[in-house]
């Protein structure tokens, strides 16, 4: 998908930056972990930024940028939080009536899991496109190399967490790998990440193939007398 041109884009970025900005601003007002807060939003303020000073060079598609969006806001409601404690089931009860833990017998806060998923499924897009600008290549190595490269920083981050938590310790170690007493929590998060990623994958293939098919078909056709 082509990336808004000219006005429309600054708007449609700016609209963005600023909605984020406002959740942001709410979420930062009384976490529940002051400090598990502020060690969340690092990797935060780093990717705004990152997205900041190269969207003139490596300018993403709108859904590119609405996705980046829709998962750093993900990402913000599990800081205030902390990812082990967003009542997210209490949420899906209030709307539905019904407990999504009790529909999928889930025995934890799976908050966590959900935006591993959630990492791969909606950030492959965007680095899609900004691998894509960088090295020009397409077809198959296009789609795959992206894929692996959203997989590979999920296992980076992986690493990071547990670096934080062996050099800060205690409560807030504990708070932020958010583990919560299990031990394959990590190879978990990293196979819903590669498990998002592959989907996001397959689906722009599949888009891909289709427009390619289409446009393909359409030179095909005789020109009209």
């Amino acid at each position: 998908m082509p990336a808004i041109g000219g006005v429309g884009e600054r708007r449609y970025v700016a609209l963005l930056a600023a909605l984020f900005a406002i959740a942001w601003v709410g979420l930062a007002i009384d976490p529940r972990h002051r400090a598990d807060w502020a060690l969340e939003n690092v990797l935060t303020v780093l990717a705004v930024a990152l997205l900041a000073l190269t969207r003139r060079r490596v300018p993403l598609s709108p859904l590119a940028y609405a996705l980046v969006f829709l998962f750093l806001t993900f990402h913000v409601v599990g800081a205030h939080y902390t990812y082990s404690e967003v009542p997210y089931d209490a949420w899906f009860a209030a709307l539905t009536g019904t407990s999504l833990n009790g529909i999928f017998g889930w025995q934890r806060n799976n908050f966590d899991r959900i935006v591993h998923f959630l990492y791969g499924l909606l950030l492959t897009q965007a680095v899609r496109e900004a691998f894509v600008h960088a090295t020009g290549l397409r077809g198959f190595w296009g789609f795959f190399l992206p894929m692996d490269l959203t997989m590979s920083s999920s296992a980076t981050y992986e690493l990071i967490e547990w670096g934080a938590a062996m050099v800060f310790g205690g409560e807030l170690g504990i708070a932020y790998v958010g583990a919560q007493g299990d031990p394959w929590d990590a190879q978990k998060d990293m196979a819903l990440a590669a498990l998002g990623a592959l989907l996001s994958t397959i689906t722009a293939a599949t888009c891909h193939r289709w427009r390619t098919s289409g446009h393909d078909q359409l030179r095909r056709l005789p020109p009209s007398e």
